[in-house]
């Protein structure tokens, strides 16, 4: 697998599609503080992870479980979620050129120096890094 990013993205993607109530995806620490932001900010219902597997799963890794959100009409949370910096192509942006998702209705997550955090915390903070993906 060359981009966990990418594929963590995907697999949320899917699984929303066919309206799956949750999703188990190897761990890493970059992918879950991804999924801490998206819980912190509303977009899926719970992060947890499970030590060596799920129980009757033959698995010595560490998974993280992430639990899809909802609406009332049964439409997912999350209508769309993106890469936009990649291995082969890297997006930095400066605090003052901070990407605006959807009128302020989406998130950008940005790596920085600090962490990662949205894009309205980064230009809060005043601090500028590469743009991991848009979510809304």
């Amino acid at each position: 697998m060359m981009d966990p990013i990418a594929d963590m993205f995907t697999r949320i993607r899917n699984a929303s599609a066919v309206r799956k109530t949750e999703i188990v995806l190897p761990l890493s620490k970059l992918k879950y503080e991804i999924a801490k932001i998206l819980e912190t900010e509303g977009w899926v219902k719970k992060v947890s992870i499970n030590p060596g597997g799920l129980k009757g799963r033959h698995s010595s890794f560490d998974e993280l479980n992430i639990q899809l959100k909802y609406r009332k009409n049964g439409k997912p949370q999350i209508a769309s979620i993106k890469r936009i910096s990649r291995p082969g192509l890297k997006i930095y942006v400066g605090h003052d050129e901070m990407p605006t998702v959807l009128n302020n209705f989406g998130i950008a997550i940005i790596s920085t120096s600090r962490g990662l955090m949205t894009n309205k915390q980064a230009k809060k903070e005043k601090i500028g890094g590469e743009v991991l993906g848009e979510i809304f």
